[in-house]
């Protein structure tokens, strides 16, 4: 009787681990299924919006802790309300100052050079127009004096990646997720400017990695707004409208092919015999940008590898062949998705 006993205490025990083990599977497939909907909510959707729901009016900001839209300011509000504090940044049209305005810090920036009026002046009309979730908030302006008035961003450009994501404040954050998320926020950014309320815009001032960097600004909850947009020439194919970056002859390996002499060192360059392009030649830049932004942490070259397709349509040398940028967004999207149902597949095998 006590061996049956035993033998009975044995089978209860093998029940209840199985019953345990059961369990554990049936929460590790809830949450997975649960988390496969919500990532293709978040990353798949193709209703992706242009502006930030809490965007204001056209003509009114908010920033910092603002509960309310306020007008722009203007000449007379910046120069009452906008306390200077000191220089922050130098380029080749003007001077941007850290400054304070009602005890929030606000970027002001002066154009330099004179002879640059026209640049700088349409620079702020694409800030006033292009107003939205993927470009610098417009506080004010003064076309007076040549200056412009946005939100401040402590963490600079993007130029400034790697050493922010040095710092033991931001260690945690330097994880390929977090990587993968600002290359699709620049995505996103050239498929705004390619499907702009203006038409389809065309970022120039990339003629290297720096200066694309530099275009950019890494906010305080690590996405990336457009900040610097005084070089956005319009593209109107059905009108035969094409651009040309500049009128001095452009070289290296970063620029799409198009944008290079195409009559060879024996023939002086000449802008006006230089052929004009379109908005492809973003598109041919992405993959190098993106190689930028995913760095070196562990799980980056996962990713490459998963973007090694998609980048290669980016690099055909005919741009027509080229993929568009809502294509890109798209297949980056995706494999968001894709690493990430896989990674907690990976977590669930470690749970058992």
């Amino acid at each position: 009787m006590e061996k049956k006993y035993h033998g009975s205490k044995k089978n209860s025990n093998w029940n209840c681990l199985l019953l345990l083990i059961i369990l554990l599977l049936f929460t590790v497939v809830s949450i997975n299924v649960l988390l496969y909907v919500y990532l293709e909510h978040v990353y798949v959707s193709t209703s992706y919006p242009y502006a930030d729901p809490t965007t204001c009016p056209q003509g009114y900001f908010k920033i910092g802790n603002m509960k309310n839209c306020s007008a722009w300011l203007t000449c007379d509000g910046i120069n009452k309300e906008v306390r200077r504090l000191k220089l922050v940044g130098e380029g080749a049209v003007k001077k941007v100052y850290l400054s304070e305005w009602k005890e929030m810090k606000v970027a002001l920036s002066h154009l330099t050079v004179p002879d640059l009026q026209e640049d700088f002046l349409h620079g702020l009309r694409m800030l006033q127009s292009l107003q939205s979730r993927h470009v610098v908030t417009l506080v004010g302006y003064c076309e007076e004096n040549y200056s412009i008035l946005t939100e401040y961003h402590p963490l600079g450009s993007l130029k400034n990646l790697d050493d922010t994501f040095n710092l033991p404040k931001y260690k945690n954050f330097n994880t390929w997720q977090n990587r993968l998320e600002l290359a699709i926020d620049y995505v996103s950014i050239i498929r705004y400017l390619h499907n702009s309320p203006l038409g389809v815009l065309v970022m120039c001032d990339s003629n290297d990695l720096d200066k694309v960097l530099s275009q950019y600004l890494l906010t305080s909850d690590f996405h990336l707004v457009a900040n610097d947009l005084d070089a956005l020439p319009l593209v109107e194919k059905e009108k035969g409208v094409f651009v040309k970056c500049g009128p001095r002859e452009i070289t290296g390996s970063f620029v799409a092919p198009e944008q290079l002499w195409p009559y060879g060192p024996e023939k002086e360059f000449s802008n006006d015999l230089m052929p004009p392009y379109d908005e492809k030649t973003d598109i041919w830049k992405i993959p190098a940008v993106t190689d930028y932004l995913l760095g070196h942490v562990e799980g980056s070259d996962i990713v490459r590898f998963h973007l090694f397709l998609i980048h290669r349509e980016c690099k055909k040398e005919n741009p027509v062949e080229r993929p568009s940028a809502q294509t890109i967004l798209d297949t980056y999207k995706r494999i968001m998705t894709l690493l990430m149902k896989e990674l907690s597949v990976s977590d669930a095998r470690d749970m058992l």
